[in-house]
């Protein structure tokens, strides 16, 4: 096996080879796939879910925001506890989080039950975003290692544009938890390909990774997470209760498509990023922040019609789509050495603003109606784009450390 794994490693570790490991990295991509459909189903059949559990839509809104605390909350302890194990190991040990996690969502009559099954799958998450970044990294030589971060982070965008549609629409014809069932499903089909096609490395010992105070001393990381910070969590409010927006303005038929057209966008996001983020992160960050801007500031003032909806869902998706494979790339670039560490905590903080989303967007829900998230947007956005603005030196330049120009 230790010959097998060093033949894998040798193999995409050769710089004169400059081609990308895709079936290892498309696993990787099928895993993130999986926490973010995950994460994000309750939004495409929240009044389903609502109905069947008998809670409210802002009660049943929690159970994106107690998933995103099972990240946030063990994503540092257990990154730490599980540092020394084999990465391939680790990875097997989250997805199959995944599975008995949405195997108790489906089965489950009981909120409490529910929540607790959410909350496990958000431990699980935790794990697989705060080594996914590294782990793709690692399979190729640094003139790729931008690229083989946005093969992996496609599986996200995916979600967002197939899968969550698609668990949508299944969620109507057939019912909510035929989709959480067919998650578990797709678990398992990972766990047999991880097996097969992902190469296994050793970890890190707890002494060898870097102090978080110290890695918030680096230049360029705190602008990172604080820009993190403030667009996941504009994203959220708007995106957990995309269903209750819509129904307000007369388009609760329309949940799927709307998010159907949003997820091509950030497909093409995704594409436009893993093309020119080696050369372009700066430049990409700002444009895809303005980006979502002008869609909260259409969708606040001018939603008074189905196809100015749709083209604010474009921006959306073309603004949020790279978002992910950004900002991991810009953390690790400004953390170098401790680029481990910097991940982790970009993860705990992603995953405490999706908790955050949940539960302000529920309190502006309850308090000033869903007319409200689109200016919540604006007003998180405005100070993210500053902050990219202003970090030209560390955190987002002009030019990535080891690119040409």
């Amino acid at each position: 096996m230790r010959i097998q794994t060093a033949r894998l490693t040798n193999a995409v570790e050769k710089t004169g080879d400059q081609r990308l490991p895709l079936r290892a990295l498309a696993a990787l991509a099928t895993a993130a796939f999986i926490t973010i459909l995950t994460e994000a189903l309750p939004a495409g059949v929240l009044p389903a879910m609502s109905r069947s559990l008998r809670v409210g839509e802002s009660a049943m809104g929690q159970s994106v925001t107690i998933y995103a605390i099972g990240s946030a909350v063990t994503a540092i302890p257990l990154s730490a506890a599980t540092s020394g194990w084999r990465r391939r190991r680790l990875l097997l040990a989250a997805v199959a989080g995944f599975a008995l996690a949405n195997t108790v969502t489906a089965a489950s009559g009981h909120y409490a039950l529910t929540m607790a099954a959410r909350f496990v799958a958000g431990v699980a998450a935790g794990l697989v975003w705060a080594m996914l970044t590294g782990y793709a990294r690692r399979m190729v030589p640094g003139p790729l290692q931008g690229k083989a971060t946005a093969v992996a982070m496609a599986g996200a965008t995916l979600a967002l544009s197939l899968g969550v549609p698609a668990g949508t629409l299944l969620g109507q014809v057939f019912g909510w938890r035929i989709t959480f069932w067919s998650m578990t499903l797709l678990a398992a089909i990972l766990l047999a390909w991880i097996g097969l096609a992902v190469p296994d490395y050793p970890g890190q010992p707890r002494h060898g990774r870097a102090p978080i105070a110290q890695t918030l001393r680096l230049p360029g990381v705190t602008p990172v997470l604080m820009v993190t910070l403030a667009f996941v969590l504009a994203h959220n409010i708007l995106y957990t209760y995309i269903a209750t927006f819509l129904d307000r303005l007369g388009m609760a038929d329309a949940v799927d498509s709307v998010l159907f057209v949003f997820g091509l966008a950030s497909v093409v996001s995704i594409w436009v990023v893993g093309a020119h983020i080696d050369r372009r992160l700066r430049v990409l960050t700002i444009a895809g922040t303005v980006l979502f801007a002008v869609a909260a500031t259409v969708l606040a003032v001018l939603a008074d019609s189905a196809v100015v909806v749709y083209a604010a869902g474009i921006l959306w998706g073309l603004g949020f789509g790279g978002a992910a494979t950004l900002l991991q790339t810009a953390a690790a670039d400004a953390a170098s050495a401790s680029a481990d560490t910097a991940q982790v905590m970009l993860v705990t903080l992603w995953n405490a603003a999706i908790a955050a989303g949940g539960v302000i967007g529920g309190l502006l829900l309850d308090s000033l109606g869903p007319a409200s998230f689109p200016w919540s947007v604006l007003m998180l956005l405005g100070p993210a784009l500053v902050i990219v603005i202003t970090a030209r030196r560390h955190g987002f330049p002009s030019r990535r450390p080891g690119t040409s120009a």
